[in-house]
């Protein structure tokens, strides 16, 4: 899958929060080497804020309009995984 997913405008923000050394948070850690430029990329002003954080839970959290919030894990997920679940969070709401 490729890394070059348009945001539509109901999604306001992504936050990744990863650990910089846990097993958990080792395919976002991939994700970010891997994808992110990509993704940036493709949207530009849009913001995508990665958090790190010792021995946090790696999750993302799309902000929609309205304040809306959802959570998704990305616990001991491959780094097209975390791609899925961004596209998948990109697409609802």
């Amino acid at each position: 899958m490729s890394a070059a997913i348009k945001f539509g405008s109901a999604l306001k923000e992504l936050r990744i929060h990863l650990c910089q050394k846990g097993a958990a948070s080792k395919g976002v850690r991939e994700f970010i080497e891997k994808h992110y430029v990509e993704l940036k990329s493709s949207n530009p002003k849009f913001p995508i804020l990665i958090r790190e954080c010792s021995g946090v839970e790696p999750r993302l959290w799309a902000r929609y309009e309205q304040g809306k919030e959802k959570s998704v894990t990305l616990n001991n997920l491959s780094a097209s995984d975390v791609l899925n679940r961004i596209s998948t969070a990109a697409k609802e709401c």
